[in-house]
């Protein structure tokens, strides 16, 4: 008897965990023949407030790890997409990809992870200063994590495009809420099982699938992100999406680059979403005998 091939259900990511849309919907994933590929989640306005729950909670966490320790983890990300390359070259090929085309973006991807690993614990001494001031204190500036990010991620980079984006976001400690690709979302699912089963932290990443016609709004207006990050270019998205931002004063940025140029990988990046914290220290005089004054 011919068995039949178990086919993969590709869920959302919210908080460490694989749920299926709570709106109960899904879209069809067709590849260039018509046939149908993968029945994919279309995510609701529900999805998304309870994915920066998760991310919320998982920030003090998070931005709390050392940098070395964020590093680490960033590393081993790579190390498992690494042993996972020939299924996300398979992946893309079935979304469309040449076989050379999928194994250049699955090998810039490890490559990408392993250049913000090597970021995570130097930033903070390229960005940080000690400033001159008139009176008897150290000044210090010293960059700190923004908070909960919300992410539109590339459309025309399901797997690259994530993950350079993602990257730069959680090495400097904030955790994010990302929308993947519509047309090529399969590898950001399955990148997600890799966040999943590596030591990264549930909520930390948090990924949904589905349009940002319907979704873009509700990114950019929630009062609890503090910065938004759109990585394509429909004007009227970027319009509503600077509009909104504007409701709590969170971070807009427009990233819509070409992720495969190695000049779009870079620490301004991380420092995009950095606020910069300066503290003030008295300076102790110490005098004849011992005496402080």
């Amino acid at each position: 008897m011919a068995r039949l091939n178990v086919l993969k259900t590709y869920k959302i990511y919210i908080g460490g965990q694989f749920p299926r849309t709570e709106s109960g919907r899904y879209y069809a994933l067709l590849n260039k023949k018509g046939d149908t590929v993968a029945n994919v989640c279309l995510s609701s306005r529900k999805d998304y407030r309870n994915a920066v729950v998760a991310a919320r909670s998982a920030f003090a966490g998070w931005s709390g790890k050392t940098a070395f320790n964020r590093s680490q983890i960033l590393y081993r990300i790579a190390e498992m997409l690494e042993g996972r390359k020939a299924q996300f070259i398979e992946e893309l090929v079935l979304q469309g990809l040449t076989t050379k085309a999928a194994e250049t973006e699955v090998l810039q991807s490890i490559d990408r992870l392993v250049y913000y690993a090597g970021w995570c614990d130097k930033y903070s001494a390229l960005f940080s200063s000690v400033n001159p001031v008139a009176s008897s204190h150290f000044n210090f500036s010293v960059p700190e994590p923004t908070g909960v990010v919300s992410i539109i991620a590339p459309e025309d980079s399901g797997l690259l495009g994530l993950v350079s984006v993602v990257a730069p976001v959680i090495c400097g400690g904030n955790t994010c809420v990302v929308l993947a690709s519509n047309s090529l979302p399969l590898s950001s699912v399955t990148l997600a099982e890799v966040f999943a089963t590596s030591d990264l932290p549930g909520g930390v990443i948090n990924i949904l699938t589905g349009t940002s016609k319907e979704l873009h709004s509700h990114f950019s207006s929630h009062m609890d992100v503090n910065a938004i990050i759109y990585c394509r270019n429909n004007k009227e998205e970027a319009k509503t999406i600077s509009e909104n931002s504007s409701l709590n004063v969170k971070r807009s940025f427009n990233w819509n680059k070409d992720w495969s140029k190695d000049e779009n990988q870079n620490p301004y990046l991380i420092l995009d979403l950095q606020e910069i914290k300066t503290t003030w220290h008295p300076i102790e005089n110490i005098g004849i005998g011992g005496a402080k004054y």
